[in-house]
């Protein structure tokens, strides 16, 4: 019986994950083709931008003069809300002195609360909300906020970029983020059900902000929280690959495993929030959380089971072509990888360390969402917690 169990699992397993590299490139050729296909209306209204920044001294220079330097016809507003720091943050950028920049400090409350304090500062109708460990390029704001000429969009992500690179767990997760992230978010563009506008860079009507009531407290992934949300009020959110924004991610093992946990943990709550979704007719139920159960949850919940078969086969039960078939599925992943890599524009020299990546970083993060999935249910409540920042951000400003 436990091996007719293993094998079950498995097979559940191996159906997702073919389902997921094929679906990839697949939607993801068909999102970029449909939008080169979209006429581009002119639409450059007055730009607020607010930049939530709790302790963010290494970057928030780099980040306030990218958005501040944004070449935009309109105004550009930035609103700096410094949320309780101790490392003189808000100082920081007062020094920079810049006539288009405002900062504005406040108690440390949390980063809803701080977001939420520079939305209601802001002048203008046209919000991009952006994290202070994040360089946008010249263009960003422009290429964000466009979209939203058309009058049924209440939102756009932009494309997150990994700013530090370097090295084996920067390239890691460059790759993550190129034929993961963003490639799930071209799909999910294309299936009109993006779960989430990351916080490193999105724009938002204030009406559709309004009528979902702001940023919420209720989760860990306000981004994800205020996304479905805003979709299950009737309005379109869309992916702007062209809106290009360089964060910095997280250079240890320690720092990473928090950072993912937080997210996974996060996307579980804004998934029990928003569930009743499945009852109605919109695409967030009928195909964003399905997306999220499927490939975000249920795969690598189930995905360990699938490793332990394959070593068992190979060095166990005398069946090497289960390390045979393993192979084959892994150059597949790659070629996925690599084309993800081209449809952003990207170069394909990290994909050397993809095969490593599926071997090593991979666990890290079944570990995450297993170790997350079981924190939720158990209901334990997780805190918010703070990523240390080296300032590393800046060596993409260009």
């Amino acid at each position: 019986m436990p091996a007719l169990v293993l094998g079950l699992v498995c097979a559940v397993v191996a159906v997702l994950a073919t389902l997921r590299t094929v679906l990839q490139p697949g939607l993801a050729h068909t999102a970029r083709r449909l939008h080169r296909e979209t006429a581009v209306t002119p639409h450059a209204p007055p730009v607020s931008v607010v930049v939530p920044a709790c302790n963010e001294s290494a970057n928030i220079a780099a980040a306030v003069r990218s958005v501040a330097a944004s070449e935009h016809p309109a105004e550009v507003e930035v609103v700096v809300v410094d949320d309780g720091s101790t490392d003189g943050t808000a100082e920081v950028v007062r020094e920079l002195e810049l006539a288009n920049v405002r900062v504005v400090s406040r108690p440390n409350g949390g980063r809803f609360a701080a977001l939420n304090t520079g939305i209601a500062l802001a002048r203008h109708d046209a919000l991009v909300l952006v994290d202070g460990d994040t360089v946008f390029e010249r263009d960003t704001v422009s290429k964000v906020v466009r979209p939203l000429g058309d009058t049924g969009v209440g939102a756009v992500s932009g494309n997150v970029k990994v700013a530090n690179r370097g090295g084996l767990l920067g390239r890691w997760q460059h790759l993550e983020y190129t034929a993961g992230s963003n490639l799930d978010r071209q799909i999910l563009n294309a299936l009109e059900c993006i779960p989430t506008i990351p916080g490193a860079i999105g724009a938002f009507r204030r009406e559709a902000l309004d009528e979902v009531g702001g940023i919420s407290a209720d989760t860990l992934a306000e981004d994800t929280d205020v996304t479905m949300a805003i979709t299950r009020a009737g309005w379109r959110v869309v992916y702007e690959p062209a809106a290009r924004a360089w964060t910095e991610v997280p250079t240890g093992a320690s720092g990473l495993y928090k950072q993912r946990y937080r997210w996974s943990y996060g996307t579980f709550q804004s998934m029990w929030k928003h569930r009743t979704a499945l009852c109605e007719r919109g695409r967030m139920g009928r195909f964003g959380l399905l997306y999220l159960l499927l490939f975000h949850v249920v795969l690598p919940a189930l995905a360990p089971a699938l490793d332990v078969y394959v070593l068992y086969g190979a060095f166990v039960a005398d069946a090497p072509w289960a390390l045979v078939v393993w192979g084959v599925f892994l150059v597949v992943q790659t070629a996925g990888a690599g084309y993800a890599l081209r449809l952003d524009g990207e170069s394909l020299a990290p994909l050397w360390v993809f095969p490593l990546q599926q071997v090593a970083y991979r666990q890290l993060t079944y570990v995450v969402v297993i170790e997350s999935l079981v924190t939720a249910l158990s209901g334990t409540p997780l805190a918010w917690q703070t990523a240390r920042r080296s300032g590393l951000a800046k060596v993409a400003a260009r």
